[in-house]
């Protein structure tokens, strides 16, 4: 016998269901904490990717995931009665593919500066809350909502609090016939509490000018000369033609 529309919505926060759920939570604080710390390594160093990515991704994975090891609670355990002809895993295949494709439309880069990666995971994040949230676990996808919230609107208070180091895009175009040395280049950055990021030094020529990339990474949190100031002197460096800064890290 098929139940009455309110026996059904009450079947979705039954005990078996709100343990389902709760488990499901917990997973993710889990993986939201482990992937905290692997993104806060990863910021530290000055890569793009920080807490908050590694955070997002990290958490949504493990939640779908935990989706997929809970059959018995999707749709209220009523998957059986009402769903028999739908694989549902098929379409959570799909929807986490192209959700990937989406993400990866709002990421931007431009020489050693990228942007929208948070964006980017909060989207496919997005993802995995309207997963659940169609397969009847409502309250593992409000927690998700909330957490994935959290992180965009507070983790970056906590980033400021936490050791870190800001990185700076460089790109220096010296005059015709100078030939600048690596070496003195690396001792003028730590002059000015900056260390150049191992691999990341371009050497390019043209016309007999040469152009050089690189990313300096403060030596602490509260080392390194602000943009402004480098700019200032370097405008006035009797080999350098032209140069851009930028923050590495968006």
């Amino acid at each position: 016998m098929p139940l009455s529309w309110p026996e059904l919505f009450a079947s979705y926060w039954s005990q078996p269901e709100v343990a389902a759920n709760i488990l499901i939570l917990l997973n993710m604080a889990g993986a939201l904490a482990l992937g905290l710390v692997v993104g806060y390594e990863r910021s530290y160093h000055g890569r793009a990717a920080g807490m908050r990515t590694y955070g997002l991704v990290c958490m949504a994975s493990a939640a779908m995931m935990a989706v997929a090891g809970h059959p018995d609670a999707w749709f209220a355990g009523q998957h059986a009665a009402m769903y028999s002809a739908v694989d549902p895993t098929r379409v959570i295949q799909g929807i986490v593919t192209g959700i990937g494709f989406l993400g990866a439309g709002v990421i931007m880069r431009e020489g050693f500066s990228i942007s929208g990666l948070t964006t980017a995971a909060s989207i496919w994040a997005s993802s995995a809350i309207g997963i659940m949230v169609g397969l009847g676990m409502y309250l593992a996808a409000i927690g998700l909502a909330v957490l994935a919230a959290g992180i965009m609107v507070y983790l970056s208070k906590l980033e400021s609090i936490l050791p870190s180091r800001h990185a700076v895009a460089i790109t220096l175009r010296f005059k015709d016939g100078f030939l600048p040395h690596e070496e003195g280049l690396r001792r003028m950055a730590l002059e000015r509490g900056y260390t150049i990021a191992g691999g990341s030094l371009t050497i390019g020529s043209e016309g007999g000018a040469q152009e050089w990339r690189f990313v300096a990474l403060a030596l602490s949190k509260h080392s390194g000369a602000p943009l402004s100031e480098l700019a200032q002197e370097l405008a006035t460096h009797e080999s350098i033609a032209s140069f851009k800064l930028a923050h590495a890290r968006n």
